[in-house]
């Protein structure tokens, strides 16, 4: 029987999602999804119940895999969120505790409190700035706080990874223990420099090598999963974000995207040299075929959530979607500024003690000033990164919000640059689907994956940069007025 799909798993914060890609229509058929349960047991906390999200993600595959045999699929490709740490049994498969999200702020007084030669080290070493957004503080925090984390890694049976590392070796049922060099450019136990567990940082955060699993690339068979229609190759892994910016085709030095999910996620490809940030953060983009490809990020921990916020906690708009057209509801934002920083400032400000304000009411305010306060400080928050990365060809943008026309305009009228939206707005499971592709020779190279990739609208500067300014001068206002 010929082979003509590709799954792909998408795993996120909230939910698992699994797709079912056909590759001579070039496009997803059939997917589920199943949300999972978040817990705050803390302020500032958040956590997740690693064996419910692996269920939920079997569960996914199951219903994809209804109705095909395992001769029509090429493999499977897997994205994740990232930095979030799972602790678990190595010979049982079992999670000591719950995992630790990467929204956690629980050991931010831990990360704040090291000296600044240490810091220095760390953002030498890894290209990342000490933040609890990361994982080396997260695992730490267990080792120090879980009984039975603590005993599984004294008797040498304890696995330490993010959740594409979990998925795998449960999806293996075990035989595979392996992380991709994305993910692990996120813990801040990576050295991006030797692209290996950095011994020294091991050593600094009290974690055993043998606890955490092997480094491979983000193309390749890394094994079979076992599935209800037997056993499948899974033949791509990588971060959320990287996997994005592959899925939107930014294959080449200075291209870029923005991702507006849960938070905001700004990646420039810097070509085969990682380049050093003071405010941003140096990433592995992907390696493919023994190249490596690095990456400069800035990421914003609030964006989407905050359209969330005005509709589950505020109550100020019934749906998302009524955010789309907002500019015909409030054709200015008459001085109102919304800085959604409801778990502090991520890039380039890096204030995780700081919280959220709504600045500049007046009588005349109305809530669509603030709604389309929420969408602007979007863009705002893109520029303050923008401002920070090299020459950029072209911005893509990919993610729920961008549905919004009005969004996408306001952000060509600020930075000035030539802004698309894809046709597919999928580009974070599809990325791990044309990885997976290219490691089973369903696509022969990126050239032909390049074509494939269309953009459904192009948004070009439009706005008096004067009059944009004054609205970005608007925003450094608000900005300083939290710190």
């Amino acid at each position: 029987m010929e082979k003509k799909y590709i799954i792909g798993i998408d795993e996120g914060t909230t939910n698992a999602r699994v797709v079912l890609y056909d590759i001579k229509k070039h496009s997803i058929i059939k997917q589920e999804s199943k949300s999972f349960k978040q817990f705050y047991p803390n302020p500032g906390w958040v956590e997740h119940d690693a064996e419910e999200i692996y269920k939920a993600v079997e569960s996914c595959l199951n219903s994809i895999l209804q109705g095909l045999t395992k001769e029509e699929i090429f493999g499977i490709g897997i994205t994740n969120q990232r930095e979030s740490v799972v602790a678990w049994n190595k010979k049982t498969g079992k999670p000591a505790c719950k995992s630790i999200v990467w929204q956690c702020r629980r050991t931010e007084k831990f990360c704040e409190n090291l000296s600044s030669k240490i810091k220095k080290q760390i953002k030498k070493k890894t290209g990342l700035i000490v933040d609890a957004y990361f994982s080396a503080s997260k695992m730490k925090w267990i080792l120090e706080n879980s009984e039975k984390a603590r005993k599984l890694n004294d008797e040498n049976n304890l696995c330490f990874g993010t959740i594409d590392s979990f998925l795998l070796y449960k999806l293996t049922h075990g035989k595979v223990f392996a992380t991709d060099i994305t993910n692990a450019s996120r813990t801040m136990l990576f050295n991006i420099n030797t692209l290996a567990w950095d011994k020294d940082l091991l050593k600094f955060f009290n974690i055993k090598e043998n606890s955490l699993p092997k480094i491979v690339s983000n193309s390749e068979i890394l094994g079979s999963a076992k599935t209800i229609v037997g056993e499948i190759p899974i033949a791509s892994m990588i971060g959320d974000q990287q996997s994005a910016l592959f899925g939107q085709g930014c294959f080449y030095k200075g291209m870029a995207k923005d991702t507006f999910g849960t938070g905001c996620f700004l990646l420039y490809n810097s070509g085969d040299k990682p380049i050093s940030s003071n405010k941003l953060l140096t990433d592995i983009a992907w390696k493919i075929h023994g190249k490596t490809t690095y990456a400069l990020e800035g990421s914003v921990f609030n964006a989407g959530s905050a359209i969330t916020w005005l509709v589950e906690n505020m109550e100020i708009i019934s749906t998302p979607k009524e955010t789309n057209e907002i500019d015909k509801k409030a054709p200015s934002n008459l001085g109102v500024y919304f800085v959604p920083a409801f778990t502090g400032l991520g890039a380039p400000h890096w204030k995780g003690e700081v919280r959220g304000s709504i600045t500049g009411l007046t009588r005349g305010t109305n809530k669509y000033h603030i709604v389309r306060a929420c969408l602007e400080s979007m863009v705002y928050s893109s520029q303050d990164i923008l401002d920070l990365m090299g020459e950029i060809t072209e911005l893509r943008c990919d993610g729920g919000v961008t549905n919004s026309d009005f969004l996408l305009q306001f952000l060509a009228d600020l930075s000035r640059l030539k802004v698309t939206r894809q046709k597919s707005v999928e580009a974070t499971v599809l990325g791990a689907i044309y990885l997976a592709g290219l490691a089973t020779g369903a696509f022969k190279d990126l050239n032909e994956i390049s074509k494939i990739i269309k953009p459904a609208k192009t948004f070009i500067p439009k706005e008096n940069p004067a009059k944009m300014q004054e609205y970005y001068d608007g925003w450094k206002k608000a900005i300083e007025h939290i710190y």
